[in-house]
């Protein structure tokens, strides 16, 4: 597996080895022990959860607040997803810029996203199936959103957004600016 940083160095994408023949392929989707090694630091994750969605499904741009704050690993099954991540990390850097990359079944490319950021994806292809690994449990408590289409942050979702299809709980997150972010 390769590791390659984005254009903010703390979102990692993950390329797998994939090992194809005619009869197929297989990959090795997750080596704790090769990431950490990367990272540097260890990364316990607890649940694996799974969506399907159809194309112009936005979700996000989610995260949630410490003690229950989440790192995420996030891969795609079939399908195409744009993955995004902000930085809401008020002293760092690239505080309130985000980075996309386009993960599909195809490609087999993994996004780590640590605590720190929101997170997001709109579905390109027809449909996809998104599976992602967390090192914290849903706490709806510390439960926070950003408004997908804030126009501070300038994500462009590809799909143009009278195609979005989003949660009535997605449209009701605050602006970047009225945002809690983490310290």
């Amino acid at each position: 597996m390769t590791f390659t940083p984005t254009a903010i160095p703390d979102i990692i994408v993950c390329e797998p080895i994939i090992h194809g023949d005619e009869r197929g392929y297989f990959v090795e989707t997750f080596r704790q022990d090769r990431l950490e090694a990367y990272l540097g630091y260890n990364v316990n994750f607890l649940q694996d959860n799974e969506s399907k969605s159809s194309y112009g499904v936005l979700r996000g741009l989610h995260y949630q607040l410490e003690p229950f704050a989440q790192t995420k690993l996030v891969r795609v099954i079939q399908g195409t997803i744009l993955d995004v991540a902000v930085d809401i990390r008020k002293n760092s850097p690239t505080f309130g810029l985000h980075v996309s990359v386009e993960l599909s079944g195809e490609n087999k490319k993994q996004m780590f996203i640590p605590r720190g950021f929101a997170h997001g994806f709109v579905v390109l292809s027809a449909e996809a199936i998104v599976a992602y690994k967390v090192d914290n449990y849903y706490a709806p408590e510390c439960d926070r959103g950003i408004a997908y289409n804030d126009q501070q942050l300038g994500i462009d979702w590809i799909v143009p957004e009278l195609q979005h299809k989003i949660s009535y709980k997605d449209t009701q997150h605050p602006s970047f600016k009225d945002a809690e972010f983490f310290a």
